[in-house]
This record gives C-alpha cells, structure tokens and sequence, in this order.
C-alpha cells in the first residue's frame, strides 16, 4: 500500500487491510475451482496429472487477479467508513 495517493496526496498509510483479502479471496477460488474441479472429473475421470497441470496456474491466475481488487474494495471500505478518525 502506497503511504500517499499520487494524484489527490491523501495520506493512506492509516488504511491497512491486513489479511482479509486473502481470506477473501482463499474463499472465492474455493468456492469457483472446487466444483469445477470435482465436475472434470465426475464428468471427464482424466488422470491425475491432468488436474495437476490445468488447475494450478488456474487458481495462480485467479489469485493475482483476485488479490488487487479486493485489497482495493477493502481499503475503500476503510476510508469510507472510518475516515473520521484518520483527519488531519
């Protein structure tokens, strides 16, 4: 997290998300690459190598992508919540 925004010079160093987003988003690929995991292979029954290649740079992709936007949501849930005590 940059300690300043680079356009407004807001100070950002007070808005921490901590762990809750990759709690979040542990959940969400869960929650989207269990079933699809389970459906390949109820419905396909490849071999084991198979899952090991398809879903690990699956859940790699989904994770980087995952992981920005929700640090995103909840610092701006922070700031909109509890600006009031962070003023200058």
């Amino acid at each position: 997290m940059a300690a300043r925004c680079s356009v407004c010079n807001l100070d950002l160093s007070a808005h921490d998300s901590g762990d809750g987003p990759a709690v979040f988003v542990i959940l969400i690929l869960g929650i989207l690459v269990v079933p699809l995991a389970l459906g390949l292979e109820v419905s396909m029954t490849p071999p084991i190598w198979v899952h090991l290649v398809v879903w690990p740079p699956v859940i790699l992709a989904l994770a980087m992508l995952l992981l920005r936007l929700m640090k995103a949501i909840l610092v701006a849930i922070h700031f909109k919540k509890l600006r009031h005590e962070y003023n200058e």
